[in-house]
């Protein structure tokens, strides 16, 4: 049963880009969204009950994916993606009323903010120390008690926090976009659009040569196109990975039905993340013979030849 969620966790305070992706969510129109601290607390939040969905970030075009998100996706109590959001990102340079640019001297971001704004960084505020918070949203909560002179987020998170915009459009790399990605605790997956993203997550049972050409190749015959593929440690000790696998398609797709089960012969584990619209309506280019009906023909030509039918 598809339950559609009434309350989103999502990565706050109020302010983030999360936020501000999970208003642009066609699934959340009219839902409470409730900010928490972080990542794993708002996946915890959800898993628990506490809420019927959440909303975190999964992968930046500059700085990759989001490797909390992840580990805590693969190896977490289990939880299934219901859909997602491209949002394009460019940060602005948050003080309080009456800062200069010579008077900032420590400058707050998340993590991964701070890498696609470096260069900037380095040419306007040389001599400026960057200090990690867990949000953008955050950081500029810090600037706005006194803790640091300036943040690195979104320019509508000044207006909520009382601060001034010194600077608007900050990248070292333009066009950079977040994908986001919403959550529910598992159940049936959306009903398939043509243009969906299938994310799985493969545990190899032992570290050998060929082992991932081995999930590889489980893909590549049945003509299915990948859109990420990372590797992540366990936890179980050196040499023991799993694989992160996001390929065009639904789980209801013959092609990607008969490459899960392949996967699920050859792996130790696999773990179905979810089948969901893809943000930016890309249908794949179904390749000859791997269409529905071509699966279809070739199970009906099979079972002719067991039944001692002969093909005419």
């Amino acid at each position: 049963m598809t339950i559609t969620p009434q309350r989103y966790a999502y990565l706050g305070p109020q302010g983030t880009f999360t936020e501000a992706a999970l208003r642009s969510f066609p699934g959340a129109a009219g839902a409470e969204h409730v900010p928490l601290a972080t990542v794993p607390a708002v996946l915890d939040a959800l898993r628990r009950g506490e809420v019927e969905g959440a909303f975190v970030a999964l992968e930046n075009s500059v700085e990759g994916s989001v490797p909390t998100t992840l580990d805590e996706l693969a190896t977490g109590e289990p939880l299934q993606i219901i859909g997602e959001v491209n949002l394009p990102v460019s940060f602005a340079l948050l003080v309080r009323p009456g800062t200069a640019l010579a008077d900032v001297k420590t400058v707050a971001s998340h993590p991964i903010a701070q890498p696609q704004c470096r260069r900037w960084l380095a040419e306007h505020v040389p001599d400026a120390e960057w200090r990690a918070a867990t949000s953008n949203a955050e950081a500029a909560q810090h600037v706005a008690d006194g803790h640091y002179d300036a943040a690195l987020a979104g320019s509508f998170a000044a207006a909520r926090y009382g601060l001034d915009v010194l600077a608007e459009n900050i990248h070292d790399v333009s066009d950079a976009v977040t994908r986001f990605i919403a959550l529910r605790r598992p159940g049936t997956p959306p009903p398939a659009t043509g243009a969906d993203r299938t994310t799985v997550v493969a545990f190899i049972g032992e570290d050998h040569p060929g082992a991932l050409l081995e999930i590889l190749t489980e893909f590549s015959v049945r003509g299915i196109n990948l859109t990420l593929i990372q590797s992540r440690p366990t936890g179980a000790g050196l040499g023991s990975y799993l694989f992160w696998v996001e390929l065009e398609g639904h789980v209801d797709d013959a092609r990607v039905g008969e490459a899960l089960m392949g996967l699920r012969r050859i792996c130790a584990d696999v773990r179905f993340i979810g089948s969901y619209p893809r943000a930016d309506a890309v249908r794949p280019d179904i390749r000859r013979g791997t269409s529905d009906a071509d699966f279809t023909g070739a199970a009906s030509w099979l079972e002719s030849l067991r039944s001692g039918l002969r093909d005419t």
